[in-house]
Parts: C-alpha cells; structure tokens; sequence
C-alpha cells in the first residue's frame, strides 16, 4: 500500500496545483513591493531562459514518505525522454515494489504488495480528479520548472524574503504563488491552497546543481494537506546524468488486478 501511495502522491501534488491556466487582469496597489507589468514579464521571460536542455535525463535517488499513519525510506530511479515519457521506479531494499509510466498521452503504474495496476490517459485521471491534468506538469515537477506556464497568465508580483513572488488569484477558491529567485529565476518554491476545501500543496527546491545542459534542483520537498490529513515526501536525487541511450521497460507482471477509475 505504501508504495502505491508513493506513486498517486506524486499524481495527487500534481493535481492540486493543475488547474487550467487562463490569463486574469494584474492586480496593483501603491505600494513599493509591487512591480509594474513590464518588471512581471521579464521576470518570467528570464525563468524561461534557464529551462534544461536535454534529449534524456537519468535520476537515482533517496526518498522518504510520511503520512500521519506511516513512514518509509525507499530509492527511487526515475527516467526522463524529454516532453515524451517518464519512468519511475520505487524500489525497497533492492526490490523493485511500484513502477509508473507516463507519456503524453498515457499513465500506467503497477504496486507489487497489492499486486494492482491502473492502464489509462489522463482525460480519465482529470474526468476522475475534476481539474486538467498533463504530462508537462509531471515533467515539470520533476525537474524544477514551474507547474503552469507563466507566459499565458498574468500575476501580481512582490519581493518576499529577496524571492520575486509571482501570485495568480483567478479564482477566489484556488491560490497559486511562485517564488522565484533574483539571480537565475529558478523556481524556488510553489504553493497552492484551496482554504474552502482544507487542501493545501507546498512545494520546495534546494541544493540545485548546475550542468551544461541547465541548473537542476536536487532536494525536492513536497508537503500536502488534506482533508484526510498530512503527507511529505521527501526526494534528494544522488546521481544525475543526461543524454544517455535510455531504455523504458515496463510491464505489468501477470495475475495483477486492474484498477477501475469512475
């Protein structure tokens, strides 16, 4: 079960901050810390500057999960063929125990302890979850690029702790803000909150490294909190390397049971 968990807690934090992006008016005031719109957009032309150029991406790391009932260490190898699939395995002492695939245009996963499967797209997944859900917002969550594309919105922007803070208020039930930093406009961190619902999403990046190919993040913190309680995760990537020759096995082993989503 937990590794399931691990697996729809990535798809879950994805969820909640995936809401279709549609272009609202800027919000000003007179104070200092609001920057005109022409100071909006650079900040975001120059985050997009620094997007990681790569044909594939390989990760080896550490991950921890928490929620209020338990908690587990476990490795996780996740395989990236840029804007084109994803593989990511979840591994427990040298045991492969959940593995998803992800492409534009279909999610798969498979958790030994249940011996469950799920086969779909993601016009189900967001049928199911109620919100747009893509592949980019996966891709983007793991590489530290931010979740919505910043060009088709428009956003108040302040300084908050020497971070550039882009905040989307479209909708008076969902608040979006993205925390940018001043020097090579990495998103920092990103929050979502739905106050009515009690669902709120934090995202953080840490100890980024930096490639020929881009600066990538290497400390991934994800808090959520939901009705239902807390969850953490916790994902520190070891080793990186991109463009090699990758392959992207996977397959749901026999005597697994479909899951159903309605």
């Amino acid at each position: 079960m937990l590794m399931k968990k691990y697996i729809l807690a990535l798809i879950i934090a994805v969820f909640m901050i995936s809401c279709k992006s549609k272009a609202v008016a800027v919000q000003s005031n007179n104070t200092a810390e609001v920057a005109p719109v022409k100071e909006d957009k650079k900040v975001i032309d120059k985050h997009y500057n620094n997007k990681l150029d790569f044909k594939t991406l390989y990760i080896k790391a550490s991950a921890r999960y928490v929620d209020e009932k338990q908690s587990q260490n476990v490795t996780a190898e996740i395989r990236i063929e840029k804007d084109k699939q994803i593989l990511i395995s979840v591994r427990f002492l040298g045991i492969t125990m959940a593995k998803a695939l992800i492409t534009p245009s279909s999610v798969s996963y498979y958790e030994k302890i249940n011996s469950t499967y799920y086969d779909g797209d993601f016009t189900s997944l967001s049928t199911w979850l109620g919100t747009e859900l893509d592949y980019n917002k996966v891709q983007n969550l793991l590489v530290g690029e931010a979740f919505d594309d910043l060009r088709k919105g428009k956003y108040t922007q302040t300084i908050v702790e020497n971070l550039f803070r882009l905040e989307d208020e479209k909708d008076a039930n969902i608040k979006k803000a993205f925390y940018l930093d001043s020097e090579k406009f990495l998103v920092q961190k990103e929050e979502i909150s739905q106050p009515a619902e009690n669902r709120m999403l934090e995202i953080k990046y840490s100890d980024s490294k930096t490639f020929d190919q881009g600066t990538l993040p290497t400390g991934i913190e994800i808090n959520a909190l939901q009705p239902k309680g807390k969850t953490n995760i916790n994902l520190n990537y070891n080793n990186i390397s991109f463009n090699e020759e990758l392959n992207f096995p996977y397959s749901v082993p026999s005597g697994y049971k479909k899951v159903l989503i309605k």
